[in-house]
């Protein structure tokens, strides 16, 4: 995307330097230099995504029951796995292997993985077909997995989820993403009428650990990955398909 904020600061460089005998230009490029050398330099990818993987706490004192788990696609890369032959994850395949994780923790639950594929030209390939290899690599055989592949879109994926499997009042479903996907996910889920409990996992901050080995491209993709976030929040909001602008845990009943 051209809004984001890798493609923003390397645009600023290249049309700096392109018009480079004028003074907008040079002064441009300094920007564009200054902003990368910034998101280097200092943890701007650890503040923008850390309030979105905080937004919803990790599940450290498990339920003993669910209904169901509901996994979002994002975890398989579909297209290098359909060049490679074989399953190829993410940087968001802890989805992947926390659902088999899981499946095993709950064996009653009725099990869905909701992702088609995000390429622009559809119809090549999907996310299912490999996430269904992949699970029977790890021992999840899939026969026991719903799969819906023809979501492109975090909304996609809720609504057509719950048309898969109509899930009924009361019942606990698990929502499985990454912890910086989750506030939207949450959102969206809500919106569609579903109540879900928030699974987040595969955090990419650090709070009390920094992490000096990191690149300057490491850290743009984090932030990239932030930004998206935080720009999909708005515009899902502004198109009615959130429940909230930052989606956030609900207050428990209270006890009569």
């Amino acid at each position: 995307m051209a809004l984001l904020p890798t493609a923003l600061l390397v645009e600023c460089v290249v049309i700096g330097i392109l018009l480079g005998r004028w003074r907008p230009g040079r002064m441009l490029a300094a920007i564009g230099a200054t902003g990368l050398a910034a998101c280097l330099l200092l943890p701007v990818d650890n503040w923008l995504i850390r309030p979105l993987e905080d937004r919803f706490p990790a599940i450290t004192s498990p339920p003993p029951d669910v209904d169901g788990i509901v996994v979002l696609g994002g975890g398989i890369d579909d297209l290098t796995s359909l060049d490679r032959g074989t399953p190829i994850l993410t940087s968001a395949g802890n989805r992947i292997t926390s659902f088999v994780i899981l499946s095993h923790r709950y064996p009653k639950a009725r099990l869905v993985f909701t992702g088609g594929s995000g390429s622009i030209v559809q119809g090549v390939t999907d996310e299912a077909r490999y996430a269904r290899e992949m699970f029977g690599q790890l021992g999840l055989p899939a026969d026991r997995v719903l799969f819906e592949s023809r979501s492109r879109t975090t909304w996609e994926n809720a609504v057509m989820t719950a048309a898969l499997v109509h899930p009924k009042p009361g019942e606990r479903w698990v929502l499985l993403t990454s912890a910086a996907h989750m506030p939207r996910s949450v959102g969206v889920f809500r919106r569609a009428g579903w109540t879900v409990l928030p699974w987040p996992v595969g955090y990419q901050s650090r709070d009390r650990i920094p992490d000096y080995s990191q690149t300057l491209g490491g850290k743009l993709a984090v932030l990239d990955w932030a930004a998206h976030e935080w720009i999909g929040l708005v515009a899902y909001r502004l198109e009615g398909r959130s429940s909230a602008w930052f989606p956030g845990p609900q207050p428990a009943p209270e006890q009569g």
